[in-house]
């Protein structure tokens, strides 16, 4: 018995030492899960409990050179979902489709959302109607996972008038968020697609915010906020003020009307400021905003007169007689000629060369360089650009900028043609396929020779100056200015006369600006472009700047596919500054340029 007492006790021994370890060892996980790894677990289950809700910045507001608004924010709603799954998010989308009226590209905008971020609150409708968030209200205990919020939508109060420059903004696309620079950007964020938006992108953007919610097992909404996480509020981007004078945007919209296309850019020709920027038609940057409704973009697409294309930045013409300009001041630069020379044949109104017959717009007889820029002589720059020669011309043009961009800052600037040798020329129709019948063409604005609007204003701010160029801004910057051309003081005099005359009493007569001197020249280039009377219409041109002694502005205009002349775009143009400088309000010129084309 007493063996047996022994070997109970040396068990029960080993017994209390096997639970008191096994003790020991539920302590120490106890121990390691309630404190060591306390903070890990807490956030294990704060993060299965709790999803963060981005909340939108506003972007920064766009103002005009006298504090107009031109971009601005108000409030919409956004739709979104919050799903783990995409086969949940697809059966929660097919039964928001029997409550609201969803359309493919939605639902299929909604999925690629997903997929890009999951996790994220999945973006339904980016810019929701307050009917439809009303009746999504109605419907809520159906859509537990379902978020409404306000958000700051884009406005500009203008809309089509301040498209072109102003641009629009956008979701960021798939490509957009493969780009290096732009992976801070998440799916459903917008980003600036064109213009002033794109350009200063990084300043207006603002920084998100985020607030939190609690869900249950299944992901479903049950409580909003109320924990102790630290929510926050977005920060808007930095206000922008820009250069551009509403004002005369609006003049300036006010003459292109419905009828005319083209464009036009106004420059302060001191400090490079551009005052307006147009292009006509134009679209609504408003439509935009949220998503492009397909119905409205198959009509800028399938419109002829291409309003999503901005012919004052992207647009390339010829720049017809506006290029006289350029190529007298490299002749009198070079010595070339002098503002009272006369070329060896007079005006019959066409000259031979070789075997070919250059005519011109008139018979204007034996003319001087100032007579020949303010009748617009071809006859005359025929013989002057023979004179330079191709070689001294293709420098001198690359000299004058005709080559580069004008350096503004927005996104959508097309670099000029202008050729950089006689190689250009060896290229494109071999060395026996050309003669020196292309200087003929070159000297006169035509040829292998097409110039944005922009890039001709800038130009002229030079022959408004000293024959210093500013560099066009939209956004304040400090004025950047640059030496293209050096004559001397009586040179300048009889040029800005000779630019008077074009106006007082040459092929702008009619243009006049009541008490003021405008100086400026007309341009009508080939379209290869024939109107249903078979005629070959036109791109009608005017560049100037007024007032002519004290130049404050310069207006660059061009008309496209028009059956007239430079001398009616000029027309257009003097009402525009003289109304601008003189503060007056006009109906537009569309009925006077109307009678002008039959």
């Amino acid at each position: 018995m007493q063996v047996r007492s022994n070997e109970i006790g040396k068990r029960s021994q080993v017994a209390s030492m096997l639970i008191s370890v096994a003790m020991l060892f539920l302590l120490g996980g106890f121990f390691r899960s309630q404190v060591v790894q306390h903070a890990s677990y807490s956030l294990q289950s704060e993060t299965n409990r709790l999803r963060v809700l981005p909340l939108p910045a506003p972007r920064g507001v766009i103002y005009d050179r006298n504090g107009q608004i031109i971009a601005d924010n108000v409030t919409g709603y956004t739709v979104s979902v919050l799903e783990l799954r995409e086969d949940s998010l697809h059966a929660m989308l097919d039964r928001l489709g029997a409550v609201i009226n969803l359309t493919p590209s939605n639902v299929d905008q909604s999925l690629r959302r997903f997929r890009r971020a999951p996790g994220r609150p999945v973006v339904i409708l980016p810019d929701a109607s307050f009917d439809v968030v009303s009746v999504l209200e109605e419907h809520r205990p159906q859509f537990p996972g379902l978020i409404i919020q306000s958000s700051p939508r884009r406005f500009y109060p203008d809309g089509a008038i301040v498209a072109s420059f102003a641009g629009y903004a956008g979701e960021i696309s798939e490509a957009e968020m493969a780009r290096t620079h732009e992976t801070d950007y998440k799916a459903g964020q917008q980003i600036g697609k064109a213009g002033l938006e794109k350009e200063y992108e990084t300043q207006l953007r603002g920084r998100e915010g985020s607030q939190f919610v609690e869900v249950d097992a299944r992901g479903r909404i049950v409580k909003n906020g109320g924990n102790n996480k630290t929510e926050q509020a977005p920060v808007a981007g930095p206000d922008l003020q820009t250069n551009i004078d509403m004002r005369l945007q609006r003049i300036v919209a006010k003459e292109f009307s419905d009828t005319l296309q083209g464009g036009a850019v106004a420059m302060d020709p001191r400090t490079g400021e551009v005052l307006a920027l147009y292009s006509a038609p134009s679209w609504d940057a408003n439509r935009f905003v949220g998503g492009i409704p397909q119905a409205y973009w198959d009509s800028l697409r399938n419109d002829p007169r291409r309003p999503m294309y901005n012919k004052a930045l992207q647009g390339e013409y010829p720049p017809g007689s506006t290029f006289k300009l350029a190529t007298s001041i490299m002749s009198l630069e070079d010595h070339v000629v002098s503002m009272n020379d006369r070329m060896p044949q007079p005006c019959t109104g066409g000259m031979q060369f070789g075997s070919r017959y250059f005519h011109c717009d008139g018979k204007h007889g034996s003319l001087t360089l100032a007579e020949a820029i303010a009748k617009s002589c071809d006859v005359y720059f025929y013989q002057l650009g023979l004179k330079l020669g191709l070689t001294r011309m293709l420098a001198g043009g690359i000299n004058l900028g005709f080559r580069e961009r004008a350096g503004i800052d927005l996104p959508e600037e097309r670099r000029p043609l202008w050729p950089e040798s006689n190689e250009y020329f060896n290229k494109r129709y071999g060395k026996s396929g050309w003669t020196q019948s292309v200087i003929l063409n070159l000297a006169i604005g035509q040829g292998e020779n097409a110039q944005t609007i922009l890039n001709m204003a800038r130009f002229y701010t030079a022959l408004a100056t000293d024959g210093t160029e500013a560099r066009p801004t939209v956004l304040r910057h400090a004025p950047e200015r640059k030496q293209i051309f050096k004559l001397d003081a009586q040179q300048f005099a009889q040029l800005r006369a000779a630019l008077g005359d074009v106006v007082e009493s040459g092929t702008a007569a009619g243009a006049k600006i009541n008490g003021l001197v405008l100086a400026g020249k007309t341009g009508t280039a080939q379209s290869g472009k024939y109107g249903k009377d078979g005629k070959e219409l036109n791109y009608a041109w005017f560049v100037g700047f007024a007032p002519a002694d004290d130049p404050k502005i310069v207006l660059a205009m061009m008309l496209e596919f028009v059956p007239f002349q430079g001398a009616q775009t000029a027309r257009v143009a003097s009402r525009i500054l003289d109304a601008y400088l003189n503060q007056k309000v006009k109906a537009p010129l569309t009925a006077v340029l109307d009678t002008a084309t039959h």
